[in-house]
């Protein structure tokens, strides 16, 4: 299935902005969708609520981690390289994003950016017109799927 649909689907159901996108890349992971709607649920508006980086991003380099990451004894080396893989993607989605991967500025205006309150906010019609978290969850499978493919042609 479209990786956009999938993702749209999650946010717009409910899951949070790090779940919609991580869960959308499951089975390339070889995770079922509950372990990774898991997995990613406190990367959410901005890492547990808190408008830090962004849980879209988040949800995007959980995947590449999973994807292309390194583990114990890969050294230096394969840490570097994997370090500017995701460098690049947070470069992908500054560029599409004002120049940044800060949930607080993405939201910048909005009273939810400035809430430190840990209760996210209904899901209304109201709260889908107001941001841009849906455009920003799609980005994010864009540039995750960017780099898939580049991956596959290497």
């Amino acid at each position: 299935m479209d990786k956009y649909k999938i993702a749209s689907e999650y946010f717009s159901n409910g899951c949070n902005c790090a779940q919609a996108v991580f869960a959308a890349f499951a089975d390339e992971m070889g995770l079922d969708k509950d372990t990774s709607m898991r997995i990613s649920s406190s990367f959410g508006a901005g890492i547990g609520r808190m408008r830090h980086v962004c849980g879209a991003c988040s949800g995007m380099f959980m995947v590449a981690g999973a994807l292309y990451g390194t583990i114990e004894g890969d050294g230096d080396k394969a840490k570097g390289e994997h370090y500017a893989l995701i460098q690049d993607m947070a470069q992908r989605f500054k560029d599409k994003n004002n120049g940044t991967i800060i949930c607080s500025e993405l939201l910048a205006g909005l009273a939810a950016s400035r809430s430190t309150s840990p209760m996210p906010d209904a899901r209304c019609p109201e709260y889908y017109n107001s941001r841009p978290c849906a455009k920003l969850v799609m980005d994010a499978v864009e540039i995750m799927q960017e780099i898939i493919a580049e991956h596959n042609k290497s």
